[in-house]
């Protein structure tokens, strides 16, 4: 197991990214987006309103499911659209893991949408689908066990002529 740089395909899935959920994480990207929102960066006022602790802002999880499609698709990736819906929220001392899965895939104009999905401890943070364009023929992908290798180099002579 382990990751490789291959040919993005339609039904790829990409590889996880583990995002610790800091303190720190939560009331910078609360800042950096100018959401001065008392329940995103103190905890007391957060628990007065319900809240077991301060939570992260939808603009802080934006960034963060763009940082992972951009990840993958390398330094020349363009977000075209992000469309995303928060669910659990994401508090201090929590990881969330995102992933992801190429839904659609034009390879002649380079654009694709990706099925996001981000879990914590409490269940599902965020989902969603990113369109983007890229300019390298290469996305970054988890390989397993269940891999056939025959495949892979099959797809990659295909793309070579």
């Amino acid at each position: 197991m382990g990751t490789e740089t291959t040919r993005p395909a339609a039904g790829t899935d990409l590889p996880p990214l583990e995002i610790p959920i800091t303190r720190t994480l939560i009331v910078a990207g609360a800042i950096a987006s100018r959401d001065y929102q008392d329940v995103h960066h103190d905890a007391e006022l957060a628990r007065q309103k319900g809240s077991p602790d301060v939570f992260m802002n939808i603009l802080t999880t934006n960034g963060l499911v763009g940082r992972y499609i951009t990840d993958c698709f390398g330094p020349g990736a363009v977000l075209r659209k992000v469309a995303i819906r928060l669910g659990a929220p994401n508090y201090p001392g929590d990881t969330m893991v995102l992933t992801g899965r190429i839904e659609e895939l034009d390879e002649e104009t380079g654009t694709a949408t990706v099925r996001v999905i981000g879990d914590n401890a409490i269940g599902r943070h965020v989902s969603g689908s990113v369109t983007v364009t890229f300019t390298e023929a290469t996305v970054t992908v988890t390989l397993t066990d269940e891999t056939d290798e025959t495949d892979e180099t099959d797809e990659t002579d295909e793309g070579a002529s």
